[in-house]
């Protein structure tokens, strides 16, 4: 019997979801709510100096909405006697915390004990639940948090929200099995920015070196240095609003749109193709991010150009952004005030030297910049998948 190429694809569908279901059938189907434990934040007295500036990591949402999975710093701490005349508590090593208000459905795993504010919940695996794969569940059901919000003015995650996502779970060994898959993507991903952070810092002391400290010329400002205006070595212009906007990278919208700190969505088109600066005009300031593929920034950024573009990186990384703002109810800097921050413009020799030498760090950057985004989307993309038990994991070794 000879099979045609539609009744072999036809067959292979119907045996994949036949798999599927089978798989699915054997995992748990509950509530989200009754395979955590969730613990709530707080905030001691601002009034009490005694609370402040401790050694324990105090967390709130500005610590960790990046893509990291492991959050280890935060901008402030709190003393022990903080800690316990407060209500903030303390979450354990691989607890995870989820932004609850506001900016919500930001996630990241604990390596060390860290206390949190009101604005975020605490999450706690239940036994029998791997706190990995745990984290890795909640990231595939972020939308539907943001689906289901409550609140008038702000947006909010309550205890409810976690009882009306229903999730399935595999058993303990399969949960590994997932766990260690994606976990070893970002694995490799955290390294490649520990790198890049490694680079950044060599780059940074070495135009503190020339250009601050005047290491190269004796401790001296050569006279044929002068100070001008960022204008004179940089274009700058604000962003635009996009002509249509996606929350998710497709065929139709595959172009990424850049804010004031970060992608904030998708569109159709690109607005800019060459290497590019770009850092906040409205809300966030002081952020800068590097641009060489096709993108389309927002009308709350700034683009920066220019030929000179590791120096004038060094630059937007030393501006008091703070002072610029002329924003009251919501932070602005203009392109105007942006282009008359008065700069130290060394000769054209030493510029080139510093292009160079900055330029072949930062191009390692850039390997590893573009690996990650490689890295993130294979994640990504393996992680709705790896869910719904429709790829096998049983051949994985533990």
């Amino acid at each position: 019997m000879q099979w045609s190429s539609r009744a072999m694809l036809r067959l292979l569908i119907v045996n994949i979801l036949d798999r599927e279901e089978k798989i699915m059938a054997e995992w748990l189907k509950t509530a989200l709510i009754d395979i955590v434990e969730l613990i709530g934040g707080g905030t001691p007295k601002t009034s009490k100096a005694e609370y402040w500036d401790g050694n324990i990591n105090w967390l709130s949402v500005k610590d960790f909405n990046n893509e990291n999975r492991y959050v280890y710093s935060t901008e402030k701490t709190i003393t022990e006697e903080g800690l316990n005349n407060s209500s903030t508590k303390l979450l354990k090593k691989d607890d995870i915390i989820i932004s609850a208000r506001g900016t919500v459905g930001e996630l990241a795993m604990i390596p060390f004990p860290m206390a949190f504010n009101q604005s975020c919940y605490g999450i706690r695996a239940k036994e029998g639940i791997d706190s990995i794969f745990l984290y890795y569940l909640i990231k595939n059901s972020v939308r539907k948090f943001k689906a289901i919000t409550h609140g008038s003015v702000f947006d909010t995650i309550t205890r409810d929200t976690f009882a009306n996502i229903e999730v399935a779970i595999p058993d303990i060994k399969t949960q590994h099995r997932i766990a260690k898959m994606l976990a070893d993507i970002d694995d490799k991903v955290e390294n490649n920015q520990r790198i890049n952070n490694n680079l950044e810092q060599q780059v940074s002391v070495l135009y503190q070196s020339w250009f601050e400290d005047f290491e190269i010329t004796n401790g001296i400002c050569p006279e044929n240095w002068s100070y001008q205006e960022l204008s004179t070595i940089a274009d700058i212009a604000s962003g635009k609003r996009p002509p249509v906007k996606s929350d998710t990278c497709n065929e139709k919208t595959p172009i990424s749109i850049v804010g004031a700190a970060s992608v904030m969505g998708f569109t159709s088109e690109a607005n800019h193709t060459d290497k590019i600066l770009v850092t906040g005009r409205v809300g966030t300031h002081g952020v800068i991010q590097r641009l060489n593929t096709p993108c389309w920034t927002s009308d709350n950024t700034l683009v920066i150009k220019s030929p000179y573009y590791e120096f004038t990186n060094q630059i937007l990384h030393r501006i008091d952004y703070s002072s610029m703002n002329r924003g009251s109810t919501q932070p602005l800097i203009t392109q105007g005030d942006m282009k008359k921050v008065v700069v130290l413009v060394p000769d054209e020799d030493t510029l080139a030297k510093f292009e160079e030498f900055a330029g072949s760090l930062m191009a390692k950057w850039e390997t590893n910049n573009n690996e990650n985004v490689k890295l993130a989307s294979l994640r990504d993309t393996l992680l709705p998948k790896l869910m719904s038990g429709e790829l096998d994991v049983s051949g994985i070794d533990l």
